[in-house]
């Protein structure tokens, strides 16, 4: 998209945020961005995403006027379709309607700050994404434990660690590559890193919610981990492969060396070879399964369509409406 089409020469960054219901922090949010951002040389525009909200978007909350922000669009999905497919949808929205210079995605909650936002947009230079990287942590300890066993789980499925989530800013000229990669629908910060778009970290706190608590359970968490895996799924296919091949290749000289020792010496214990071989061979047939499903769900996988954000977003639009303007 062109980076020039607003009427100034001042540049302009769109602000994504996903949400469901949550239109109280929403509001909060906005109104610590404008302040945060007064200051700042940007034509400021807030997209909302509302991934599918119970009850339509309270436009008088968004209704005051604002100093940095210009313009507050509510895009409106036909269906709760989940956090990182509203942000895809978002972004696919924003590269066909709202050209701009940045995108800077954050949550509406409070726990991505405006003041973070702030550090983002001042490190940003045009040339790479700029990701939040967090220094500082506020959920549970038993969050934090499980989070740790997932960025380990992470690492060695795909061979990449996870340090970042969704906070980040980035160039419009990304938009062009993302709204035509099918991994954007299952996790965005994933998708950045599986396209080796550059980006760079910096370190920045994480917030405290405006008001109620979060959503996300443990199911949500995991499908959420398990989508960001399934974004490297080729690499990860192909480590489980090689290792239930090696795995087989294991059992299979197990069974021989029991059968030698069973056969050709006199220390194998009445009845130890039959379930030696029996467990060994359980483990083969297991290993030689998980190889074979994996490379036909490879294969399969190559030549089924996938979903296109730039191509199909629209299905899921319900419509949008600009609840604020300034010229």
């Amino acid at each position: 998209m062109a980076a020039d089409s607003p009427q100034t020469s001042r540049p302009n960054v769109v602000v994504l945020i996903p949400l469901r219901d949550d239109w109280a922090s929403a509001a909060e949010l906005v109104r610590h961005l404008d302040r945060a951002l007064t200051s700042q040389p940007y034509l400021v525009e807030i997209l909302l995403v509302d991934d599918g909200s119970a009850e339509e978007c309270p436009a008088a909350d968004f209704s005051s006027g604002y100093l940095a922000i210009r313009n507050i669009r509510v895009l409106r999905l036909r269906r709760n379709l989940g956090h990182q497919r509203a942000i895809a949808i978002g972004l696919a929205h924003i590269h066909s309607a709202m050209p701009c210079d940045a995108v800077l995605v954050m949550d509406g909650d409070g726990e991505d700050t405006a003041e973070g936002a702030l550090d983002l947009i001042r490190a940003f230079t045009g040339k790479t994404a700029i990701f939040a990287k967090r220094s500082r942590r506020t959920e549970s300890f038993t969050f934090r434990l499980f989070y740790q066993i997932y960025k380990r789980l992470h690492y060695m499925l795909t061979g990449v660690r996870v340090q970042v989530g969704n906070f980040s800013i980035l160039p419009s000229k990304y938009l062009r590559t993302l709204v035509v990669t099918s991994e954007l629908w299952n996790h965005y910060a994933a998708a950045v890193f599986r396209c080796g778009l550059p980006l760079t970290t910096i370190p920045i706190p994480r917030g405290r919610r405006f008001f109620g608590k979060s959503k996300m359970n443990f199911v949500a968490l995991t499908a959420h981990g398990m989508s960001a895996i399934s974004v490297f799924g080729d690499v990860v296919g192909v480590r489980l492969l090689v290792g239930s091949l090696i795995g087989s290749l294991l059992a299979a000289a197990g069974i021989v060396a029991v059968i030698a020792v069973r056969s050709f010496t006199n220390r194998a214990i009445p009845g130890w070879a039959t379930y030696s071989i029996g467990a060994l061979a359980i483990i083969l047939i297991q290993c030689v399964t998980i190889a074979s499903s994996f490379t036909f769900a490879f294969l399969a996988n190559r030549i089924n369509l996938s979903f296109v954000p730039l191509r199909d977003f629209e299905l899921f639009i319900d419509g949008f409406k600009d609840v604020y303007h300034n010229d």
